[in-house]
C-alpha cells in the first residue's frame, strides 16, 4: 500500500514539470519575468517616489496644500547681536590703579547684579614723587588749620572787643581747611568703587584681584538678557527702503524682530539697521553672536509660502519639494523660491494652487532609493 501511495506522488510530480520540460519550439513563455520589488519604499525610474502609507506614518510625512498669494519681500542680511544701551553697561574706573574684590568677591559671567552694587575697588596707583607731594600739602594744610584754629579761638575769647565778621571768616577758613585736608587723605588712603550700573547678569567679566588696570579699561560688561538689539549691515542702502520688521532664526524657533532705527552714515561701507529683540528665544543669543537677519519690506512678491525645510537638493543640485500626487505616490518638483523669514520661503516658480507639499521628513523621502 505504502508503495502504491509513492509511485502516485511521483507521478504526479513528473506531469507537473513535463509541460515546461517539453514545450517545443514557438510554445515557450518568453524570458524570465523580473522580480516584483514588493511594497516598499522604492524610486521609480521617473524620479518619482512610491511610499506606502505604513511607510509614511513611520517617517512621519506630512504635507500641507499650498496657495498663491501676495507675500512681504525679504533680504537677508549679515548681523550680530549688540547691547541695548538702555538695558546693558560697561564698568570702567575712572582713574588707574589696582583692583580689589568687592564685599562678595569679583563676580563671574551669568552672576545677577543690581543697580549700584559694588562689584570692586580700584586703589589708585600714584608714583613716589606724586604721593611725597600729595603728603607734603596734606601737612601744610594741617599746619595751617592748627594756625587758624587757634587764632578763632582767640578771636572767641575776645568776642566783646572783636568784630563778629572776623569770628565768622576765621571759622569758614577753618571749615574750608577741614574740607580740603580730609580730600587730599581721601586721595592718598581712598579706593574708587566700580558700581553696576544697570540691573542685569555679567556678560563678560576681565578683572582679577590685584590687577593693574588703567582709567577707562572695561572690566565689566552687564546685559539684561532678555532685552538685546539685533544689528544688521546693508551693503545696498537702496533696497532697504520702508523696512516693515525682520526675523531670524534661533534653535529652530523664529525670532519676530521690530525695527528700531537706521543709520544714516555708513559704517565700513555698510547701513547698520538696528532691530529689538524681546522672548524666550534670546536665551540662544550671545553678545557678538553673528546671525543671518531677514529684513521684511513693504514691497510684495507672489508666491506660495512654505517652510524652508521642505526645500531640497536633487542629483543635479537644483532646488526641488516633494509633492503628493496620490496616497502612496510623490514626485519631485524644481522650484525658485525667496526668503520671507527665518523658517519659511516663498516659492515663486514650480508650484500651482492646491500642491500638497512634504513639509515635514522631506529629507527622508529624498533619500529614497
Amino acid at each position: 500500500m505504502k508503495t502504491r501511495i509513492l509511485q502516485l506522488c511521483l507521478l504526479a510530480a513528473l506531469s507537473t514539470a513535463m509541460p515546461a520540460a517539453w514545450s517545443g519550439p514557438g510554445h515557450d513563455h518568453g524570458e524570465e519575468a523580473a522580480p516584483v520589488a514588493g511594497d516598499g519604499p522604492r524610486r521609480a525610474p521617473d524620479g518619482s517616489v512610491f511610499l506606502p502609507k505604513p511607510a509614511q506614518r513611520q517617517l512621519g510625512v506630512r504635507t500641507l496644500p499650498v496657495e498663491r498669494a501676495a507675500l512681504p519681500r525679504t533680504l537677508e542680511l549679515n548681523g550680530r547681536v549688540v547691547m541695548d544701551p538702555n538695558a546693558g553697561g560697561l564698568v570702567q574706573p575712572m582713574q588707574g590703579g589696582r583692583v580689589e574684590a568687592g564685599p562678595d568677591g569679583l563676580p563671574e559671567p551669568g552672576r545677577p547684579v543690581r543697580r549700584g552694587e559694588v562689584l570692586a575697588w580700584v586703589v589708585p596707583a600714584a608714583g613716589a614723587i606724586e604721593r611725597a607731594g600729595q603728603q607734603a600739602q596734606l601737612a601744610e594744610l594741617r599746619a595751617e588749620r592748627d594756625i587758624v584754629g587757634a587764632r578763632l579761638k582767640r578771636l572767641r575769647e575776645l568776642a566783646d572787643s572783636v568784630p563778629r565778621k572776623d569770628i565768622d571768616e576765621a571759622a569758614a577758613t577753618l571749615a574750608s581747611l577741614d574740607t580740603r585736608i580730609r580730600a587730599t587723605r581721601d586721595g592718598l588712603q581712598g579706593r574708587e568703587a566700580l558700581t553696576a550700573p544697570v540691573d542685569g547678569v555679567i556678560a563678560e567679566a576681565r578683572a582679577v584681584a590685584g590687577q593693574v588696570v588703567d582709567a577707562r579699561e572695561t572690566l565689566f560688561e552687564i546685559v539684561d538678557p532678555t532685552r538685546l538689539r539685533i544689528e544688521a549691515l546693508a551693503y545696498e542702502p537702496e533696497r532697504v527702503t520702508r523696512i516693515t520688521g525682520g526675523s531670524l532664526a534661533v534653535g529652530g524657533r523664529v525670532l519676530a524682530l521690530r525695527h528700531v532705527g537706521t543709520a544714516s552714515a555708513l559704517r565700513d561701507q555698510a547701513l547698520p539697521i538696528r532691530f529689538a529683540a524681546t522672548g524666550e528665544a534670546l536665551d540662544g543669543l550671545a553678545l557678538g553672536q553673528t546671525v543671518r537677519v531677514q529684513v521684511q519690506l513693504a514691497d510684495t512678491v507672489d508666491g506660495h509660502r512654505v517652510p524652508a525645510a521642505a526645500l531640497m537638493k536633487n542629483p543635479s543640485n537644483q532646488t526641488i519639494v516633494w509633492v503628493k500626487t496620490a496616497p502612496e505616490h510623490f514626485e519631485p518638483r524644481v522650484v525658485l523660491s525667496e526668503p520671507l523669514d527665518g523658517g519659511h520661503v516663498a516659492v515663486t516658480s514650480g508650484l500651482t494652487d492646491g500642491d500638497r507639499v512634504v513639509v515635514r521628513a522631506a529629507a527622508l523621502v529624498n533619500q529614497i532609493r
